[in-house]
């Protein structure tokens, strides 16, 4: 007879899930979560990753199958009744209140509520000591970065007392630093705290060195179940996208002539506290990667450009004509964002893919520049879901029931119908499978060899490196180096992003490891 301590911690039979409207997002999905174990959970955007997590964390019911916890049959309705029973849900888009304070929202499902104590600030800091990552009780969450936020939903976590902690995408949008302090607190919870861990992740490196075993989820199945050590990153790829994946080529380097146009200019663009003079000028087909660390001013730099920061001051011309300071204004010259913080800033959660997908360009869509069109606008959301091979049933599914590759996808075609003629990308990849990923850097190149200039922001120094022709490095709000694509390194770029001084980098730092992890298929 096996007992409750024996028994895995959680083990799904045959889990499936159908929705009402047919969809079908999980296909008999069987798991075993241990106690002291890191489990990883890998799959393409649209796998199912997203609906089971949700099924663990009671946001949905099962509609087949059998959840045993500690060896028992249960069924959780609601998230209140699954962090009651030991389950504990850090999702990738944080779920936490901007308007409270970090305090605040650490123990805001606490039994006794969540006012302030000297009992909770107690705990607090034997959280901070504990994870080995400080922040300011009092800061409101709403003024924190993404990558502080998502520590807030760690220690939110992590104060529940959860015996299985669900980890989705957790170092998504975490800088490097920030990424090992999540590691430490992983392998101390499994480790010391003999804490069952299921960890989801894009990032094949990480699953790797932090994982004891893996489940690889494909169109609503499990293709692989493997203890880690055992596979590779190269097999671990291949189950997820269901082929051979090949790293991708470095874009050929491009020559610009002195005498290319010059479509975006920028003149000592600074914002108080945030950026310090910046000037660069970008020729038309030109793709330009910003690298820095979490903080250094690359965010920042892109609102300034978007008209999003008020507080900006320098000049901002678009084919030599200045423009106003603010987004209309930017939009109206053909500048345009794809922001880090895609459901909060770049997407109206409650609209279909079709009215996302057409409103930031409605008069290509109106019948004489002024009424839309039903038919016109679901003609063109159509066109995008083929053109970025977006998974939707339909034009009028909501972007919220997307998975979050797809949903990006949304952000990115939504600019594609107007007169875009420099596009700005925070993070684009963040959060997203391999397939997904790559679909969007050769987009980049595209719409750069189509005339197109691109910025783009992103943590992945080798996805800056297979599309950029020129980087530059951000540290503390300053553009400390510039870098030709084909000119330099991962190794160089980290010590420049770190600190090091331009000058100071040997003759062969530029010249270091070519290698890089960018994934393209074959």
């Amino acid at each position: 007879m096996t007992t409750s301590e024996e028994a895995p911690l959680l083990k799904l039979e045959r889990v499936a899930k159908t929705f009402p409207n047919g969809t079908v997002a999980l296909r008999g999905v069987d798991l075993s979560v241990e106690r002291g174990k890191v489990h990883g959970l890998l799959g393409a955007n649209g796998a199912g990753k997203s609906t089971l997590i949700k099924i663990l964390s009671g946001a949905f019911a099962a509609t087949g199958g059998r959840i045993l916890w500690k060896g028992s049959v249960v069924e959780c309705s609601s998230p209140k009744e699954a962090l009651d029973m030991g389950v504990a849900t850090i999702h990738q888009h944080i779920p936490i209140v901007p308007t409270l304070s970090v305090l605040e929202n650490v123990f805001l499902g606490a039994k006794g509520g969540w006012r302030q104590t000297m009992a909770s600030r107690k705990a607090f800091s034997d959280l901070c000591e504990r994870v080995g990552y400080w922040l300011n009780p009092d800061s409101k969450v709403g003024d924190l970065s993404i990558g502080q936020r998502q520590m807030v939903a760690i220690f939110q976590a992590l104060g529940s007392g959860a015996e299985l902690i669900v980890m989705d995408e957790p170092t998504a949008s975490l800088a490097m630093e920030e990424r090992e302090v999540v590691y430490q607190t992983v392998r101390r919870l499994a480790g010391v705290e003999k804490k069952a861990i299921l960890f989801v992740s894009h990032f094949l490196d990480e699953v790797i060195s932090l994982t004891d075993c893996v489940t690889i989820l494909r169109d609503g199945e499990a293709v692989m179940r493997a203890e880690t050590c055992d596979v590779d990153e190269a097999r671990i790829a291949e189950a997820i996208v269901g082929r051979q994946i090949v790293a991708m080529v470095r874009a050929e380097p491009k020559k610009l002539s002195d005498d290319a146009e010059v479509v975006l200019n920028i003149k000592n663009l600074c914002s108080p506290g945030k950026l310090s003079p910046v000037s660069l000028a970008l020729r038309t087909g030109e793709v330009l990667g910003i690298a820095g660390l979490l903080g250094s001013g690359r965010t920042e730099l892109l609102h300034a450009i978007f008209g999003a920061d008020r507080h900006a001051t320098g000049a901002v011309e678009v084919l030599g004509t200045p423009i106003a300071r603010s987004t209309v204004a930017a939009v109206g010259a053909g500048i345009a964002l794809v922001p880090e913080d895609r459901m909060g800033q770049g997407l109206i959660p409650g609209f279909e893919v079709w009215r996302n997908t057409t409103l930031p360009a409605l008069g290509g869509v109106s019948w004489r520049n002024c009424l839309p069109v039903r038919e016109m606008e679901m003609q063109r959301a159509n066109e995008a879901i083929e053109r970025l091979k977006i998974k939707a049933q339909s034009p009028d599914v909501l972007v919220t029931e997307l998975s979050g590759g797809n949903a990006q996808k949304v952000t990115i075609a939504k600019w594609l119908f107007g007169n875009v003629r420099v596009l700005l990308l925070d993070e684009p990849t963040a959060g997203i499978d391999i397939g997904a990923k790559t679909d969007i850097l050769r987009l980049v190149r595209d719409l750069a060899d189509a005339g197109m200039v691109v910025i783009i922001v992103s943590s992945e120094l080798e996805e800056l490196l297979a599309v950029s022709d020129r980087i530059v490095v951000m540290r503390d709000g300053k553009c400390v180096a510039e870098r030709v694509g084909h000119e330099t390194s991962e190794h160089e770029l980290v010590l420049l992003a770190g600190g090091q001084v331009a000058g100071a980098l040997g003759d062969d730092a530029g010249n270091g490891s070519m290698e890089h992890r960018a994934q393209s298929l074959s």
